[in-house]
């Protein structure tokens, strides 16, 4: 069954850190582009970061210095670390798994408030 399944979502104060994690199960994990978007309330979905199976990475502009995207092969695991995290951040988070076709996870929620 090909399913991505994110965790590490959760409630922070401004300037605080999170790790997401988003487990991969039924693909040949590396082989694809991993991906974190998210959407905020009222907001389209936006591209966060994402890695390549070459672990080449990008990043948006709002998040370059404070986000970081990896992947662990082994695990068919990618992790986004969100450090100063600030209010504008929270949104849900997706996981996404592109090659040929493109693949979602559920999401999971970060919320940035005091």
């Amino acid at each position: 069954q090909v399913q991505l399944v994110e965790s590490g979502g959760g409630l922070v104060q401004p300037g605080g850190s999170l790790r997401l994690s988003c487990a991969a199960s039924g693909i040949s994990f590396s082989w694809y582009t991993m991906a974190w978007y998210r959407q905020a309330p009222g907001k389209q979905r936006e591209s966060v970061a994402s890695i390549t199976n070459g672990d080449i990475t990008d990043y948006a502009d709002s998040v370059k210095g404070r986000f970081t995207i990896s992947r662990d092969n082994a695990k068919n695991t990618v992790y986004l670390q969100m450090n100063s995290l600030r209010p504008e951040d929270t949104a849900v988070y997706y996981c996404n798994a592109h090659l040929v076709s493109t693949i979602w996870g559920q999401g999971t929620q970060v919320t940035v408030s005091s």
